[in-house]
């Protein structure tokens, strides 16, 4: 019997005020924890997606933003706010009943989650995503705002300083920049798009038994 373990490479393209990519995540981590009974392993990098780039730094109300980008009406919202709240249940997210309340720009927030990938241990960036999905959408606080940033820092277990540093400066401005770039030139328009092995593109908030499916078929050509 083959116990080898068929490793995959994965690419998380998301934004942390985007509700979908949470229930992505979610239901992407379920499939991989089944994965793992079938020797496939994945190493997990997220990468940066802006939904709102221009966004300036006192945020903006989430219902009167909704309405000016998508022209949904507050019954609309609250529908698909139910969706979300019960999509999310389904992988063990909670989402805050209330909504979010603002939208803030998320530059920073990306900064910090490309300085986790560079310089953090394993596993270090994905608790650093988590505590940002969760202080956003979860508990509905201020994530243009450093102190939250940096509490969310301090809950993956990273060094508060180092992070302090960066986001008193322009550090990895650059590099993330060029990363959103990079996706965006390769077609990337919404998210969560989820690209496995630099070549396969799972795109939404897919249920986990998509992910695994797909997973499953990706794995198996890999170690065929």
């Amino acid at each position: 019997m083959n116990t080898s373990t068929t490793p995959l490479k994965i690419d998380f393209v998301s934004d942390v005020s985007c509700p979908w990519c949470a229930v992505g995540l979610g239901a992407l981590e379920e499939a991989l924890q089944t994965l793992q009974r079938d020797h496939v392993s994945a190493e997990l990098h997220f990468q940066p997606f802006e939904l709102n780039p221009q966004m300036g730094p006192g945020g903006q109300d989430i219902g009167e933003h909704l309405a000016e980008k998508y022209g949904s009406t507050p019954e609309q919202q609250a529908q698909i706010r139910n969706t979300i709240r019960a999509r999310g249940a389904e992988v063990g997210f909670a989402f805050n009943p209330e909504g979010r309340g603002r939208i803030w720009n998320t530059f920073d927030a990306h900064r910090l989650l490309h300085w986790a990938d560079e310089e953090g241990a394993p596993g270090q960036q994905h608790a650093l995503k988590k505590a940002l999905m969760a202080a956003c959408h979860t508990r509905s606080e201020a994530m243009g705002h450093h102190d939250v940033l940096l509490a969310c820092v301090r809950e993956a277990g990273l060094d508060e300083a180092r992070a302090q540093a960066i986001l008193s400066s322009d550090e990895f401005a650059q590099d993330v920049r060029e990363r959103e770039a990079f996706y965006q030139g390769h077609g990337i328009r919404s998210v969560p798009a989820v690209i496995i092995n630099d070549r396969h593109l799972i795109s939404g908030g897919q249920p986990a038994a998509v992910f695994e499916q797909a997973l499953r078929q990706i794995a198996g050509e890999a170690s065929a």
